[in-house]
């Protein structure tokens, strides 16, 4: 029997929506491979890692940047794969990238080495396992869409809350070494194969229906159309090239590269900076996992948020939420400031993470979401590569993050401002 079949005898068989199984793998994701090469888990790696080795911060930080920046050329394969043949090997081989570089990571000894094992494993991680799980469930749901992209960000905030907490725990007990290589076989244990058994591209691949708006009074479908006209009536089937003379298509890019920035310039410096204010290295990591852990609630809030409130407006106000995060960041130097700060800044780029998601499907639709989300993903990648090089050289010419900080308060909250006039395009199918 073919896995198509089985999966479809599977769909018939279930007293729920199968979408729902593929939300089960998605949010599986966030527990192996995706956290594994993130920003949070490498920061608690920085300090140990720079201190044996004897390598320089901004040096470290390059992989991270280097990776992002050559994650920007398969991005748009990616894309345009996962349109026409869903996500299941993409997120499958996203998971065979990140766990066999990680337990590579452990052999290392030489800055040569860290960067060819971690730029593919970053690459992993910055375009095929962000496409892959949010356009999959963005094909799944439309309705619910919201709602469903919201407690995926919920996967990733705690899965990025247990990742750097599990890997301080393997270090303060053995080593880093030791913690590369556990993090690295479990997550080859557990993210591979579900993916490939249990994910379809579309559920009308299946013979099923996507759970559309269902019937609602006249006053409910106008405040719907009030606020997010293309979750009501028809799809948007815009191409890539029509999203490309969209007005909203390139001010939501630019806010995504600058908020973006922000989120990967704090986040991987932060446990190095209240390191450097005298607080303890389990209190650094603390506010590592509070910055992730704030991702849930704060991704829930803004996602249920667009419901009634105009998606663009949401995005302008996560923007002011980060820069206040990167601005609280940069004058903390208690362990009660740290998490606050941290708590703050999370909570807004969880509102980042979700809000842009729902947004490009719901401005252009689910047909050709891959091929547009492969090409402004490099633009948010672009963001991400900049933001740990940044603070990390001029760490090292300054011996402090202040500045960078503030610079990336400032950029965000401009951003903030831009955005307001990412209207959504019109209807075009």
């Amino acid at each position: 029997m073919l896995i198509s079949d089985w999966r479809i005898r599977l769909a018939k068989s279930l007293p729920f929506y199968y979408g729902w199984v593929v939300f089960g793998v998605m949010g599986l994701v966030s527990y192996s491979s995706r956290p594994m090469m993130a920003v949070a888990t490498l920061a608690v790696f920085m300090v140990p890692m720079t201190e044996e080795l004897g390598w320089s911060r901004g040096q470290f930080a390059g992989a991270v940047s280097l990776g992002g920046v050559m994650a920007v050329g398969i991005s748009p394969l990616v894309g345009w794969w996962v349109d026409r043949y869903g996500s299941a090997i993409v997120v499958a081989a996203g998971g065979v990238i990140t766990g066999g570089c990680a337990i590579g990571l452990s052999l290392i000894s030489h800055p040569v080495a860290f960067y060819a094992l971690y730029i593919p494993g970053r690459m992993a991680f910055a375009s095929p396992l962000e496409l892959g799980p949010s356009t999959s469930l963005s094909n799944w749901f439309v309705h619910r869409r919201a709602a469903v992209l919201g407690w995926l960000g919920v996967t990733h905030g705690t899965g990025l809350t247990i990742m750097p907490f599990v890997a301080q725990l393997l270090i303060q007990g053995y080593d880093w070494k030791t913690a590369w290589w556990v993090l690295g076989a479990y997550t080859l244990s557990i993210a591979v194969a579900p993916a490939l058994l249990l994910v379809a591209r579309r559920p009308e691949d299946m013979g099923i229906e996507p759970d559309l708006e269902p019937d609602a009074p006249d006053q409910d479908q106008t405040a719907a159309a009030a606020t997010n006209p293309t979750r009501v009536g028809a799809e948007p089937e815009y191409t890539l090239r029509q999203a490309l003379y969209t007005r909203a298509f390139w001010s939501l890019a630019a806010f995504s590269a600058a908020g973006f920035m922000v989120q990967a310039g704090v986040s991987l410096h932060q446990a190095g900076h209240y390191l450097e204010r005298g607080i303890s290295a389990e209190g650094a990591a603390g506010t590592v996992s509070a910055f992730a852990f704030s991702q849930v609630p704060g991704g829930l809030f803004w996602a249920y948020s667009s419901k009634r409130i105009p998606v663009r407006f949401l995005l302008s106000a996560t923007g002011l939420v980060v820069g206040l995060g990167a601005l609280g960041t940069a004058y903390s130097s208690t362990l009660v400031a740290g998490v606050a700060s941290a708590s703050l800044l999370g909570a807004g780029v969880g509102g980042l993470h979700t809000l842009l998601r729902i947004a490009w499907a719901d401005y252009y639709g689910r047909r050709h979401l891959g091929s547009i989300r492969g090409v402004t993903l490099p633009v948010q990648i672009a963001g991400q590569a900049c933001g740990p090089v940044i603070a990390g050289f001029m760490w090292d010419f300054q011996n402090s993050y202040y500045t960078p900080f503030l610079i990336f308060a400032i950029s965000v909250s401009v951003a903030a401002a831009l955005v307001l006039y990412s209207t959504p395009p019109g209807r075009r199918s």
